[in-house]
């Protein structure tokens, strides 16, 4: 199968919290970023059907971070979900 991501992806690592109503806050660790969306480690999120819509932000900043609505688009059962970020109207 061909790699038919939109925009390349930058290993990075940092905890954030990831809020839903069925979930309520967990936080994981990012995996991958892009200009599109992130990979988030978590289990619980595998949990999650895909286009349900979440909200994340990073944590541990020396500022607060933005929180960002995003979408599941992907899960990985046992390792968590790939979020795509939904722009702002």
């Amino acid at each position: 199968m061909a790699n038919q991501r939109q925009h390349p992806r930058t290993m990075m690592k940092c905890r954030i919290k990831i809020s839903h109503p069925d979930l309520g806050d967990v936080y994981g660790q990012t995996r991958d970023l892009s200009d599109g969306g992130v990979f988030v480690e978590n289990a619980d999120l595998a949990s999650l059907a895909p286009g349900s819509e979440v909200q994340g932000q990073v944590q541990d900043m020396p500022i607060e971070a933005p929180v960002l609505r995003m979408m599941v688009q992907r899960v990985i059962a046992g390792e968590g979900a790939g979020l795509a970020f939904l722009d702002e109207e």
